[in-house]
């Protein structure tokens, strides 16, 4: 189907026609879809390499990246119950009972009985997870300096507030069960 072609208004311009209008809206549309898109794309990549990357720094301690990330929360919340880690960590149960028992064999945490609920287990950090975690810290300050070479505080602080604001959308979605229209 052909275009109409535009008609000159009483001034001499040119006016734009339904179907051009329609097109130009259809391609602002895809611009931006294309753009969000990319946006997903680089939250993902971002995340992967920096995890990717860590794990590299880590990784002559003996750590892995489940180990640490493990201990990381733990730092946050450490006494957690296991279903609260597995349920935070997205963990299912039994995988991560195996990795409880690891982190346990390597002297990393150590499961202690919950006082009120006799059949739940509450998780602690050791002495040596918390001289880990000091050396976690130092390496991450460091790591941190190198991959934000380039960004002002101003950035910084204003990449924290976006990303704050995609955070608590996704979390209220998944708290509300909602999904995405389609």
């Amino acid at each position: 189907m052909a275009l109409a072609p535009s008609r000159l208004s009483k001034t001499g311009n040119r006016t734009k026609t339904n179907n051009q209008k329609t097109s130009r809206a259809g391609e602002e549309l895809s611009a931006n879809y294309r753009r969000d898109l990319r946006l997903g794309y680089l939250i993902h990549d971002v995340s992967r390499l920096r995890r990717t990357a860590f794990d590299q720094l880590v990784k002559p301690r003996g750590v892995t990246r489940a180990q640490w990330w493990v201990i990381a929360f733990l730092a946050r919340q450490d006494g957690a119950s296991q279903t609260q880690l597995a349920n935070i960590l997205d963990i299912g149960k039994a995988g991560l009972g195996s990795l409880l028992d690891r982190l346990e064999a390597g002297g990393w945490v150590e499961r202690r009985p919950d006082p009120i609920d006799r059949r739940a287990k509450r998780i602690f950090l050791t002495r040596k997870s918390s001289r880990l975690l000091e050396w976690m810290r130092s390496v991450e300050r460091s790591f941190n300096d190198q991959i934000l070479t380039g960004v002002s505080s101003e950035e910084r602080s204003e990449l924290i507030r976006l990303l704050s604001k995609l955070k608590e959308a996704l979390a209220e979605m998944n708290r509300d069960g909602a999904r995405p229209d389609e």
